[in-house]
């Protein structure tokens, strides 16, 4: 029987077919094998190495140390002070309130601080670690460590936390720093700053921490290690170290700063004391004040109810964001339009007979006397409304506004803070926008004494101030000094130029500030300023705070209500000759500015200039009262 290929091939096919399959399920194995590898090795190689590179190592960003902030004679007003704070990751906790329940048992953990941790828990991410209890003691560090293992997702972390070593006293210029809210990361973000806030919990809220965030915030740092796969570090592999944030000198002497508030009393008021020939802030006062401290950490929100709800509004910073008619302390600028204007001169008289009319309206002097015969000197040392009544008119608004406008009035002034109100400078434009009317003659005599629509920061007023002080050569109001370097020394001073000249003649200027010498010698505040060791410029005023003689505005009202009463003004410099200081003092509802708003200026020249204060404090180092005491020892 002979061999048959046909049938051997015809069985062996199968077998070769499977075989075929096989190969071609192991070729593409292979070729998957290798795209893979190559999609591993050459494709995504930078990746991968990134991976391993994590695994293998760890890096921890710090932040460098906040930057302090000290006055003008050197005392620290902001600082950083280590403590331990007792911390929970929400995300690592199982049953949160119960754990919090535990932790109290050994702990103290008050109301207040469950509504803090509750208010920073909103702000930040659940993986962050909150605090719960600030400021442990050592006794309760150790308490909580011989527990621990109760706790997880709890421990004790050591950060710096802001202190503000005098309290109350200057918050609304200094500020406050506070959690780094959602908000605050969507703004960082838009401004490209939110990489140097990698592990920040906190950020400038208001006053100086806040304009002069970016110079306060120091610069995170980074430390790589190698570590085990178990996470323990083995050595370090890079270090870049955080860099500390910039320290601030203030041109504020808080000496001063105390002095003014002490006069201030409980008066709800600002008193801002400029030194006019550099326009550095002496004294920035605005009262009632709160506590900053409370803020850092957190603030619990049964305060900052309390302090977001008083009536007396203890958070409205007044000397920059209050808006006010300055009554009778405009009458020194209106005599400056006016003799520029050519309108009045010095000996022009004019007879004050208590009452202006124009047209069938009668503008009658505030105080309801007759002041008789004026030249421009006496209507502003008896201040006479009559006589600013009629050189408005003469005036008129556009020559008002445009000779207003240098002096900063109705503008804001540049000062080194974040939130100035522009204010109202009224103008025809201005009326007609906001009440779509337009102006009429019987709108320009009121402004001629300060009131009708004119509406002005105090901030404004002291600037304005300061400026005929310094002879209409205008300073820019400012906090900021010298912005210093900790590592290298290196110093940045700041606004040392003067911002513009307002052209006046010198007579005219030495007439106006003569009879501002005169209000403290023979008009309106003699009595305050008698016996003075130095001379001073000032002026009194009463600002309206309703129209009382309107029964439309008063009804259901009762006059004497405090509530109702007028604001007290004064604007005083000194040495009129040579000035060291402008000061610029509102007590809201306080009456008449010569009855108590000058005493506190009184108070706070007598310090800067002489040294005396009921405070028992010394001259401050630099100031003209310590250059005299000086100047006697020797």
């Amino acid at each position: 029987m002979g061999f048959d290929f046909k049938e051997q091939a015809r069985e062996v096919r199968p077998f070769r077919l499977r075989l075929l399959f096989a190969f071609g399920v192991v070729l593409v194995l292979f070729l998957v094998l290798l795209g893979r590898l190559a999609w591993l090795q050459i494709i995504s190689r930078n990746t991968y190495e990134e991976r391993a590179e994590k695994n293998r190592t760890m890096t921890i960003t710090t932040q460098g140390p906040r930057g302090t902030i000290q006055d003008r004679a050197g005392r620290i007003i902001a600082k950083n002070v280590m403590s331990y704070s007792l911390e929970i990751i929400p995300d690592q906790v199982k049953n949160l309130n119960q754990t919090i329940d535990e932790l109290s048992e050994i702990i103290p953990i008050t109301k207040g601080d469950r509504r803090r941790f509750r208010r920073l828990r909103e702000d930040l991410h659940r993986l962050d670690s909150i605090p719960i209890k600030q400021d442990l003691t050592d006794e309760q560090v150790a308490t909580f460590i011989a527990q621990q293992w109760r706790f997880p997702g709890v421990q004790i972390a050591q950060r710096e936390h802001r202190v503000y070593p005098f309290g109350a006293s200057g918050a609304h210029f200094l500020g406050y720093i506070g959690s780094l809210s959602q908000r605050d990361q969507e703004r960082l973000k838009a401004e490209n700053q939110l990489a140097d806030y990698e592990g920040e919990r906190e950020i400038g809220k208001v006053g100086l921490e806040r304009a002069y965030e970016r110079e306060l915030h120091g610069t995170p740092g980074h430390e790589t290690f190698e570590v085990t796969a178990g996470g323990h570090a083995v050595r370090t592999l890079a270090l870049e170290p955080a860099k500390p944030g910039k320290n601030l000198t203030v041109s504020i002497d808080m000496n001063l700063q105390k002095v003014a508030e002490e006069a201030l009393g409980t008066h709800r008021g600002v008193v801002i004391a400029i030194a006019p020939k550099t326009g550095e802030i002496l004294a920035f006062v605005s009262m009632p004040t709160y506590d900053p401290n409370l803020f850092p950490g957190g603030i619990d929100p049964e305060s900052w109810n309390e302090l977001n709800t008083s009536s007396k509004k203890p958070l409205l910073n007044r000397a920059m964001r209050g808006l006010y008619p300055i009554g009778s302390t405009f009458k020194p600028f209106m005599a400056l339009a006016g003799l520029d204007a050519g309108v009045t001169t010095v000996d022009k008289v004019i007879n004050d007979t208590g009452v202006f009319t124009l047209g069938k309206h009668k503008f009658r002097d505030m105080a309801r006397t007759v002041k008789g015969p004026l030249s421009l000197k006496r209507s502003i040392a008896i201040s006479s409304d009559v006589y600013y009544y009629w050189l408005a008119t003469e005036l008129g608004i556009d020559a008002i506004h445009a000779f207003m406008k240098p002096w900063g009035f109705g503008q804001k002034t540049g000062i080194d803070l974040v939130g100035e109100q522009t204010g109202i400078l009224p103008s025809r434009e201005w009326k007609e926008k906001r009440f779509k009317q337009p102006w009429y003659m019987g709108d320009t005599p009121s402004i001629g004494i300060g009131q009708g629509y004119n509406a002005f920061t105090l901030l404004q007023l002291a600037h304005a101030t300061a400026t005929i002080a310094n002879r209409g050569v205008v300073m820019t109001p400012h906090l900021v000094t010298k912005i210093t370097e900790p590592i290298t020394g290196s110093e940045e001073k700041r606004f040392v130029k003067p911002s513009h000249t307002i052209p006046l003649k010198r007579a005219h200027l030495n007439a106006v500030i003569e009879g501002m010498h005169q209000v403290t010698t023979l008009g309106t505040a003699k009595r305050v300023f008698q016996n003075s060791p130095y001379p001073v410029a000032g002026k009194t005023g009463t600002a309206q705070v309703v129209a009382i003689s309107q029964d439309d505005d008063m009804k259901g009202k009762n006059p004497k209500d405090r509530r109702y009463q007028d604001h007290a003004l004064f604007i005083a410099f000194a040495p009129v000759k040579n000035p060291e200081i402008a000061v610029t003092v509102l007590v809201e509802n306080g009456g008449f500015g010569a009855a108590t708003a000058a005493p506190v200026a009184r108070t706070v020249m007598d310090y800067w200039l002489t040294g005396k204060n009921s405070l028992g404090l010394e001259p401050s180092p630099g100031s003209p009262a310590a250059r005299l005491s000086h100047g006697k020892g020797h």
